[in-house]
């Protein structure tokens, strides 16, 4: 006696282009394939880290159209016309080397897997909210899971950029005044 075969179906497969770190991706992905994999598989594009694949723990956070966003959530194919950006787009920014600098000032780094979608967010708090206290940045912290860390140091460096920022901004005002 022969096992018959095993036909499996096709794979449906469609084109998606994105604008990702200013840089156009012309991809062929399932169209089930979210945003985060296409990043990470299709792109090469691995500081977006995948977690739990809800949308619950923050590892995937990227910037669309300059707010952040779960990049595990929904489809490649409905961010196209989008602007993505990925941590890899933000070697040059000021904002972020001033976080890379306090995240390791204030030891908010241990196992790392979290700290993408970490950085993404802090950048999003310094740049939106300017005068948040302790109690602030926690809640917008809220949606970004850390299992090493506690925290403590994540909110440290957070609060580190914005008393930076903060005392810069008095201090070109008093030279303006001067």
């Amino acid at each position: 006696m022969s096992a018959l075969p095993i036909e499996f179906p096709a794979v449906e497969t469609t084109e998606v282009q994105l604008n990702i770190n200013d840089r156009s991706y012309q991809l062929r992905l399932q169209p089930r394939t979210h945003l985060a994999d296409a990043l990470r598989d299709h792109c090469g594009l691995t500081a977006t880290h995948v977690g739990c694949e809800q949308g619950v723990c923050g590892a995937c956070t990227i910037e669309v159209d300059g707010a952040p966003q779960r990049s595990c959530l929904q489809s490649a194919k409905r961010f196209e016309g989008r602007q993505i950006r990925t941590l890899e787009a933000f070697d040059n920014d000021p904002v972020m080397a001033q976080l890379r600098a306090a995240f390791s000032a204030e030891h908010a780094l241990q196992c790392g897997y979290c700290t993408p979608g970490m950085l993404m967010t802090a950048r999003d708090i310094v740049l939106r909210l300017p005068e948040a206290d302790e109690v602030r940045v926690c809640e917008e912290l809220a949606g970004n899971l850390c299992r090493c860390t506690g925290y403590f140091g994540i909110v440290r460096a957070v609060l580190r950029v914005l008393r930076e920022r903060a005392s810069l901004v008095s201090s070109q005002e008093n030279i303006h005044a001067a």
